[in-house]
């Protein structure tokens, strides 16, 4: 596929792996929007990339919906759709991982994936075809002990990924899952796991998705290892 002039939205897009990935479609010539809830990163980043923002959360069905009618309202189609947006807890033991935090990061990482999923396949149905990208992670691919919220909110991402694919094929709508290992992003906050300071960094991780999007055929679960 070639990304130029393709329409781009990328959620969780200001910093990290999203505002990596942005960067690299802005470098292909895509029209990308990028989405995330802190108003004032997301201006830096649209600022620094020339390209468009819209503040969502993607925990709301609400304000993903808006996010792809200002998409549609602004530049007319989707053709593709990368849900990136994810959170994580700090790790620890089950007995002392917070309730209300387990349920955000679910309602984050998996419920944000379904309804920006859901909105593209709207839109792409309509115009005959597209692509959607999910953001999963290596913590899908094997248990973590210490990550349970987040390895199962992971997992439950990728499940839903393999049964959206079948369903959107006949429909000329590509599903596609990227499971990257750590990366140093912000997502782990101030605590680091160990080994953080030899992980990917995003911008080769980014390159490697586009790399393969623009393949005739592009691996349909991409894992990304240093």
């Amino acid at each position: 596929m070639k990304l130029k002039n393709r329409v781009a939205v990328i959620t969780g897009g200001s910093k990290g792996f999203g505002r990596a990935l942005a960067e690299a479609f802005v470098r292909e010539g895509a029209r990308v929007v990028i989405s995330a809830r802190g108003r004032k990163e997301l201006g830096r980043t649209t600022r620094r990339l020339k390209t468009t923002g819209y503040v969502a959360d993607v925990s709301k069905e609400k304000q993903v919906k808006g996010l792809a009618a200002f998409v549609i309202r602004k530049l007319g189609r989707i053709d593709i759709w990368i849900n990136n947006a994810g959170i994580y807890i700090p790790r620890s033991d089950l007995e002392h991982i917070d309730t209300k935090k387990a349920h955000s990061v679910m309602e984050v990482n998996f419920f944000g994936t379904f309804y920006g999923s859901r909105e593209a396949l709207k839109v792409m149905k309509k115009q005959g075809g597209g692509t959607i990208l999910n953001i999963v992670s290596s913590s899908a691919l094997i248990g973590r002990p210490r990550s349970l919220a987040y390895s199962a909110s992971k997992w439950a991402a990728r499940g839903f990924t393999e049964g959206l694919r079948m369903a959107a094929q006949p429909h000329g709508i590509s599903v596609l899952a990227v499971h990257p290992g750590g990366m140093r992003t912000s997502i782990f906050g101030k605590k680091k796991p160990e080994g953080y300071a030899g992980w990917m960094n995003p911008s080769y991780a980014a390159e490697r998705v586009v790399k393969n999007l623009k393949r005739a055929s592009p691996e349909k679960e991409q894992v990304i290892e240093q």
